[in-house]
């Protein structure tokens, strides 16, 4: 009645290595100045930036120009918002801010352009296009509820405008 094969922990020795290893003990360890010169101690391991000495500028090149596009990325955003804030919120400035910036001044004064007179549209003309906004309209997908009504008040004005018998100038 054997239960299988025994599963041991540790790896049973064989004879010939008991032997081995008792001559091991035996024998008086070697006296080192009879062998011969010891070789010199292992050289300690290169610190990770001297390996890769090579990555350090290809780094530096990277970030550089990453950290430029960001630079004039942002510039340019902040300049576009000064100028809307400029031609509309700000106020006058004060006379004391003034007398510390000078002004620019041109010698040319900007030339205005003549106002050109266009011929009014026909009545047939702004029907058919009033017909084409309303189609426009229905086609667009509101996405939220006050969208959906804003179309729909657009809509009906487009209508009344279509339906009446004429049309006004505006």
């Amino acid at each position: 009645m054997s239960d299988g094969p025994k599963l041991y922990t540790t790896k049973p020795k064989k004879a010939g290595q008991l032997k081995q290893k008792a001559k091991d003990f035996s024998t008086p360890a070697p006296n080192p100045s009879a062998m011969g010169p010891i070789p010199p101690p292992t050289p300690p391991k290169e610190s990770f930036a001297r390996r890769y000495k090579f990555v350090w500028p290809l780094l530096l090149a990277v970030n550089l120009a990453v950290g430029g596009y960001l630079f004039m990325r942002t510039k340019k955003k902040d300049t576009g918002a000064e100028d809307d804030e400029i031609a509309g919120e700000t106020p006058a400035p004060i006379a004391s801010t003034t007398a510390l910036v000078p002004e620019k001044t041109s010698l040319v004064p900007p030339i205005a352009k003549p106002i050109e007179v266009r011929q009014p549209i026909p009545e047939h003309e702004q029907r058919e296009l009033f017909k084409w906004m309303l189609e426009e309209k229905r086609k667009a997908k509101p996405s939220n509820p006050s969208e959906k009504k804003r179309i729909d008040e657009e809509k009906a004005i487009l209508k009344q405008f279509i339906r009446s018998k004429s049309i006004p100038n505006f």
